[in-house]
């Protein structure tokens, strides 16, 4: 549905779908868990739906936005191979493909991620024509042809990416959550549904500002358990 709406130009409600699928996502795991349900072809079926919902979806939106962000250049630019240009973020979802099949394999994910998470992605570029609408900076094609694909590089990374599931509601082991959790919801109330690129940022950021700390600790287990 979200890929239709899309596709006909109406980009808010393709929008609010990828949040309905986000949704979706989270409560297909639960009702999993509820029922003790689960098998191999489950984790195959999820992934799947996870290419469509949050690969192929988003950047339909974001091509769609990319056309228009092209009409603000000059003819003589817009008219020639740059046209072709917008084309290129279709890699996002053969990125998000290799993303999940990786996800499904690495056990290092349990507890965090390693590379952005196809979700994030999905709010980051599928929700930029928002964020454009109070950013102006947002309406260039160039920086949203950028954006769009050094998110993409972002999806294969190795760099390890706080998850926001909670063990415990403890501060001292949630800190770094509920500080960012926090940021959301000011920046929601702020910018509404043009917060989530911004939101997404801002995960990033903390992300790479946290991994100096998260390698400290990885070492120290290292060496405990070559004591043991």
């Amino acid at each position: 549905m979200s890929i239709l709406c899309a596709t006909h130009g109406h980009l808010a409600a393709a929008s609010y779908l990828i949040i309905g699928s986000a949704i979706f996502d989270f409560f297909d795991g639960f009702a999993a868990r509820m029922l003790k349900v689960s098998s191999p072809m489950g984790v195959d079926m999820d992934s799947l739906s996870d290419i469509v919902s949050f690969g192929v979806a988003p950047t339909n939106i974001v091509f769609v936005f990319l056309t228009t962000c092209l009409q603000n250049l000059s003819p003589e630019i817009r008219d020639g191979f740059v046209s072709f240009l917008p084309y290129l973020v279709f890699l996002v979802p053969a990125c998000s493909a290799f993303r999940l099949a990786k996800f499904n394999h690495d056990e290092r994910q349990h507890t965090e991620f390693r590379g952005l998470a196809t979700p994030a992605n999905a709010l980051f570029i599928g929700f930029l024509h928002f964020s454009a609408e109070s950013i102006s900076l947002l309406n260039n094609f160039w920086v949203v042809l950028s954006l769009t694909l050094i998110f993409a590089v972002m999806l294969l990374t190795d760099l390890p990416m706080f998850s926001l599931k909670f063990k415990n509601l403890s501060w001292h082991d949630n800190k770094v959550r509920y500080i960012f959790l926090a940021i959301a919801l000011i920046l929601l109330a702020i910018f509404r549904f043009g917060a989530f690129p911004i939101i997404i940022l801002t995960y990033l950021l903390i992300s790479l500002a946290i991994v100096p700390f998260h390698h400290e600790t990885e070492s120290t287990a290292t060496v405990h358990s070559n004591e043991i």
